[in-house]
């Protein structure tokens, strides 16, 4: 018994939900060919003889059109360009990342120092900084004294960092951001 194989490319590891050969379910739909020239509104079976002649591909590129516009191209090569794309973008994104410090309302002068000289290490290193003050038990009671705390840490930090986020009470903990000054 022989079994004939219809001339159907296999899609290999497609984990995205691209619309490409036999997933397209849309009836009809309007062809472009791999130039770039509209061959015009096809029945679906009919795309995809084209772009099986063609030893290519059918893409759906704009499945939410009337009628849905599909393109025949090589998708091993469409989807490696897609991924050398992502992965230039993502090489290319700045993460800044953001590091914490706590502080306390009845912090030492020498504990608030080397505090001070952390953050101002990560400030100049283009690091965020998060100031965090927790009130604990009667210590909620004080927060004068832990806003005096924290607009004085401020202020020293303030000739290389700008305050991004305000110093704000958020339940039992007063915090803020701060963040390196633009050059």
């Amino acid at each position: 018994m022989e079994v004939s194989i219809i001339n159907k490319r296999v899609i290999p590891n497609n984990v995205n939900d691209d619309l490409v050969n036999e997933k397209i379910k849309f009836k009809e739909v309007m062809v472009i060919d791999a130039n770039g020239e509209k061959l015009g509104i096809k029945m679906r079976r009919e795309a995809l003889e084209i772009a099986y002649d063609q030893d290519l591909d059918l893409l759906c590129v704009a499945p939410k059109a009337t009628p849905p516009v599909c393109k025949v191209l090589n998708y091993g090569k469409h989807r490696f360009e897609q991924q050398k794309k992502a992965k230039e973008a993502k090489r290319n994104q700045q993460v800044t990342e953001v590091k914490p410090i706590r502080l306390s309302p009845v912090i030492d002068k020498h504990d608030f120092d080397t505090k001070m000289r952390h953050a101002r290490k990560w400030v100049e290193d283009g690091m965020k900084v998060k100031v965090d003050m927790r009130f604990r038990g009667r210590l909620i009671t004080r927060l004068e004294v832990g806003k005096k705390i924290m607009n004085s840490f401020i202020e020293e930090i303030s000739d290389i960092a700008n305050v991004e986020k305000k110093p704000i009470l958020e339940g039992n903990t007063m915090s803020c951001v701060l963040a390196p000054k633009k050059k």
